[in-house]
């Protein structure tokens, strides 16, 4: 069963927006933590943001603080990273992902659950 469904990516200018969606199975919602990854050739995985689906604590690496916005939509159990003021840098393979542990960006392997990914690409 897919658990998890990102979709929104695409190919912008810098300085440009993009909202990506994760679409999550209920059971898979109700975990503690949502998450978006992203992977860019030759470089390590990087947690970008998350949110605790029963709080709504967000968390945001340093790199995009200030231009994303990590929100959630409870009655579609769906995730989203409002990505604004988009760089070239930003560019990567963007994965959505789930922990019933607590939201920790630096620990990809705490997240069991993941999607297949969207391409974002910024151009500029």
């Amino acid at each position: 069963q897919v658990q998890l469904v990102e979709s929104g990516g695409g190919s912008v200018q810098a300085g440009g927006s993009l909202r990506l969606s994760c679409a999550a199975a209920a059971d898979t919602y109700r975990t503690s933590c949502m998450g978006w990854f992203r992977e860019a050739p030759g470089k390590q995985r990087q947690g970008v943001a998350g949110i605790h689906t029963n709080y709504g604590i967000t968390y945001y690496d340093d790199s995009i603080k200030g231009r994303f916005t990590i929100s959630r939509d409870d009655a579609k159990n769906t995730v989203y990273l409002q990505m604004d003021r988009l760089r070239p840098e930003d560019t990567a393979m963007y994965h959505c992902a789930s922990s019933p542990r607590p939201c920790v960006l630096e620990a990809p392997e705490r997240y069991p659950n993941w999607g297949q990914g969207t391409q974002v690409t910024v151009s500029g």
